[in-house]
């Protein structure tokens, strides 16, 4: 099946002089559901320690989380919000807000997605065992007997638990998680299970001759180089496998992005035999197959010889790698978006629904475009207006039964259309 690339702005490969690459989610593809999962059990684990134990019997189920999902830390609901501030869905734990709910909540069905005090926007692909466990929590004390329900919170006896306090528990939890390095140690511990080996990676990097390629992440030396001799190593029948550092014009790692792309940190040489950083700042030139760790974007470019003009970024985090390099240092950016493989299917699949609801919605702008106010052009709009909307129920149906609308593509590309036959309605 074929990989697609999506443009937004005008790009000329042939300038481009430099590619760099982060590794989680990108060269490193981490197989879903089973590494969300891993971290969703050592969420719980965490939470278990200052939480009860009785949410232990939640497991993760992958159909419920999806990228971009905001919450809310005064109600405690979870919003799928488009880029405007429209709130399209809603969910307290796993039960659905009604229309009339979502406009009580939120007058106008609008939110400010600035407002990041109160709406925290879960755009990574790390945070979808977070997203799930916020819902967890929040079907836990809903229907807990020994909690009363309150608009901002849980009371119980003496206690108060607000939301924002529950949202803030899991997200220590998940630093807790990452610093501790428990996730790590669990996901090198079965590396088939957990990471995606393709072998066409060292494929590609190996044609990248005439170009310079570096890497820039947030891991630790010695993670990486565990990932990516996994990555890059092949069979004794197939011979002896290139060093994977050989493939790289520099390497840095703890890069603590997105500050790498601001000021940045001091600069340092990483041993490759303990992993540990060695005294001092670097000062010297560019050493091919030296690992760096820290420093800045301005760094690289010096290393490289290269400006920020000459580079393409390739990485899956909207904010740290793709908005904060291209803004603060002009890079060229490719975000990888896994999700969209599916989508896209589902996009091909239901293309003759799409186009005909797409028919309905110019046949419907016509028919009010030309509205004499008999009854019988009435009865038309309305007709058309019924077939529109009969497919969109059918769907949000289906859906429900199936699995969650907030991670349904075909649920959102009818409402997008029903939005524009109502855009097109008189007011």
């Amino acid at each position: 099946t074929p990989a697609w690339i999506f443009v937004n702005c005008r790009l000329v490969l042939g300038k481009i002089r430099c590619f760099g690459f982060d590794m989680d989610y990108t060269l490193a593809a981490y197989k879903s559901p089973a590494y969300e999962a891993l971290v969703f059990e050592l969420l719980l684990e965490r939470l278990v320690c200052i939480g009860p134990h009785h949410i232990l019997r939640y497991t993760y189920d992958p159909a419920f989380p999806t990228r971009g999902l905001v919450f809310d830390v005064l109600y405690g609901n979870l919003l799928k919000v488009d880029t405007h501030g429209n709130v399209w869905l809603g969910t307290h734990g796993f039960t659905f807000l009604s229309e009339a709910e979502i406009w009580s909540f939120y007058p106008s069905k609008f939110v400010q997605r600035d407002n990041l005090q109160r709406f925290h926007i879960l755009n990574t692909l790390f945070n979808l065992p977070e997203i799930y466990l916020c819902a967890c929590l929040v079907d836990f004390f809903s229907g807990c007997s020994r909690y009363t329900n309150c608009d901002t919170g849980y009371q119980h006896g003496n206690l108060f638990m607000s939301f924002r306090s529950l949202f803030q528990d899991v997200s220590d939890a998940m630093d807790n998680v990452h610093q501790s390095g428990c996730l790590k140690e669990k996901t090198l511990e079965d590396l088939d299970k957990y990471v995606e080996k393709d072998v066409r990676i060292p494929i590609l990097l190996g044609k990248m001759k005439e170009v310079k390629v570096f890497l820039a992440i947030n891991s630790s030396y010695n993670y990486m180089d565990a990932i990516v001799t996994y990555l890059f190593g092949i069979s004794e029948a197939e011979g002896s496998a290139r060093p994977w550092r050989s493939y790289f014009d520099l390497i840095v790692v703890d890069t603590q992005k997105p500050c790498f792309f601001a000021e940045g940190t001091v600069l340092r040489q990483v041993s490759r035999d303990s992993g540990k950083l060695r005294v001092g700042t670097y000062m010297g030139p560019h050493q091919h197959c030296v690992v760096y760790s820290a420093g800045s974007s301005d760094t690289v470019c010096e290393l490289l010889g290269v400006r920020g003009k000459d580079i393409l970024y390739i990485g899956d985090h909207i904010f740290g790698d793709s908005l904060k390099s291209k803004k603060w240092q002009d890079w060229r950016t490719c975000l990888v978006v896994p999700e969209l493989f599916r989508e896209l299917g589902i996009w091909d699949q239901e293309k003759e629904w799409t186009e005909e609801l797409k028919r309905l919605n110019v046949h419907l702008a016509d028919l009010y475009q030309h509205m004499d106010g008999s009854s019988y052009g009435l009865q038309v709009i309305n007709s058309t207006k019924r077939e529109i909307q009969m497919p969109h129920e059918s769907a949000v149906e289906q859906e429900r039964v199936n699995q969650h609308p907030l991670s349904c593509p075909v649920f959102y590309s009818l409402r997008s259309c029903l939005r524009k036959s109502r855009s097109s309605s008189p007011t």
